[in-house]
């Protein structure tokens, strides 16, 4: 009886001991489920496999770390700034330009505080906001006042012309680049005051050259004045470019263009610069024509606006071909007609066409820029009533003054190449112009 009562313990315990071991083996059978991507391929018995996977996943983890810390390394010597938020706009970590940029003293490494309170910029917690609610990278500049609790420090601070790139990032965050612009503003107006300077010295002895080229011409006889002739015009030039130079470069440096608009008649500010420019434009054989309303008022700068039609329309006729035409198209259009938007019901639409050669289309974005010439766009030769052939050159600003004339304006001009003529097509658009038409 002794024996079989130790038998038969013996079996029941086993029979339990077997049990737990089926249990156990069923749920580490569950736990590794996941990760059987490799454990086919190994013959092991579940325990060592688990175990396997579980230093598989710890190499993987410490791998994505030493990444995770190189490429922190590597954003925190980058050139340009980065920051990074979280769903509730915490700053979670950013690097040391983005830190010198935006001033951040009072954060340090580790702590999560929330960006508005380290970063006083209006502009940067909506750029964030929009980036988050429409889960695409947006572009943002604007001027950045850093602020200091001690008011004697915030007078030595200087405002920055800061530049945002931002993406969405997982889990609501955003990741935010950012660009301090300022020493390249700074660098342009150091270099627009040297070339103004320049250009102010400039002026009295060109006058002076023109007034002794002026004397030896009255005392040359043909055809040995014809040299003094073209170093008259070439001195013109020069002054024409100097005087262009200061012109663009007050506009630019004004932010609001001393205007004294007045209403005025269109049509007949055109006409008044066809009949100056008609000697010009019979040279080459062109013929002007105007197609609009025969009396057409607006409220603009009448001297301004008059240096517009006069560079635009002598643009066309250097670049026009001979035998040629240049049309001028004037007409009241509604907002509805337009994608931009304005807050005025109509507009006033101005297009200038020639059949020239036309803009090469990379130098489309450019034609607007200062000294701006492309090598192909708007170039050909003339021939001068002598056998000798000049090509044509300006002095690259121009179609820079004009843009400044009609932005001080309120208006927007676009240059583009005509699908019929394929000449140049320089475009208008005055949203602050009274257009009315009058019979």
């Amino acid at each position: 009886m002794l024996l079989l009562g130790f038998i038969l313990g013996l079996s029941v315990g086993l029979s339990f001991w077997l049990w737990q071991q089926f249990q156990i083996n069923s749920y580490l059978e569950r736990v590794v489920q996941p990760l059987k991507f490799r454990s086919d391929k190994i013959g092991l018995p579940l325990l060592p496999r688990l175990r396997q996977e579980i230093s598989d996943v710890k190499q993987q983890q410490q791998d994505f770390q030493l990444s995770l810390d190189t490429y922190k390394e590597l954003l925190d010597f980058a050139p340009l700034g980065y920051l990074q938020v979280d769903e509730e706009n915490q700053l979670l970590w950013c690097n040391q330009q983005a830190r010198k940029i935006l001033d951040l003293q009072r954060w340090q490494s580790g702590q999560v505080r929330l960006l508005l309170e380290l970063v006083r910029s209006y502009e940067l917690d909506q750029l964030i906001e929009q980036t988050r609610d429409w889960q695409k990278p947006q572009i943002r500049e604007w001027i950045f006042h850093p602020s200091r609790e001690n008011a004697k420090a915030m007078l030595e601070l200087q405002p920055l012309a800061l530049k945002a790139t931002s993406l969405p990032l997982p889990g609501g965050q955003v990741g935010v680049f950012l660009e301090n612009r300022q020493p390249l503003l700074d660098l342009n107006q150091q270099r627009d005051r040297s070339f103004s300077d320049l250009a102010h010295e400039l002026r009295t002895p060109l006058t002076s050259i023109r007034l002794v080229a002026e004397t030896l011409q009255s005392r040359l006889d043909p055809p040995l004045d014809r040299w003094v002739k073209r170093l008259m015009q070439e001195v013109d030039r020069l002054i024409n470019l100097v005087q262009s130079w200061l012109e663009l470069t007050q506009m630019e440096t004004n932010s609001t263009m001393q205007l004294h608009p007045e209403v005025m008649d269109l049509r007949s500010l055109i006409t008044s610069v066809k009949e100056t420019l008609e000697p010009l434009a019979q040279h080459q054989h062109l013929s002007i024509s105007y197609s609009g309303p025969e009396r057409i008022s607006i409220q603009a700068d009448q001297s301004r606006m008059y240096q517009v039609f006069v560079n635009l329309l002598d643009n066309c006729i250097k670049y026009s071909l001979p035998y040629s035409s240049i049309h001028i198209e004037v007409k009241v259009i509604s907002v509805s007609d337009l994608t931009i938007g304005y807050g005025q019901s109509q507009l006033l639409e101005i297009n200038i066409i020639d059949s020239g050669s036309g803009f090469d289309p990379t130098d489309l974005p450019h034609v607007f820029e200062r000294f701006y010439r492309g090598d192909k766009a708007r170039h050909h030769e003339s021939r001068s009533e002598g056998s000798e052939t000049t090509a044509i050159t300006g002095s690259g600003l121009g179609l820079a003054i004009v843009q400044q004339i009609i932005i001080a304006h309120g208006g927007v001009i676009k240059a583009m190449n005509h699908p019929e003529t394929g000449g140049a097509w320089i475009q208008i658009h005055l949203p602050e112009a009274i257009a009315n038409p009058l019979s």
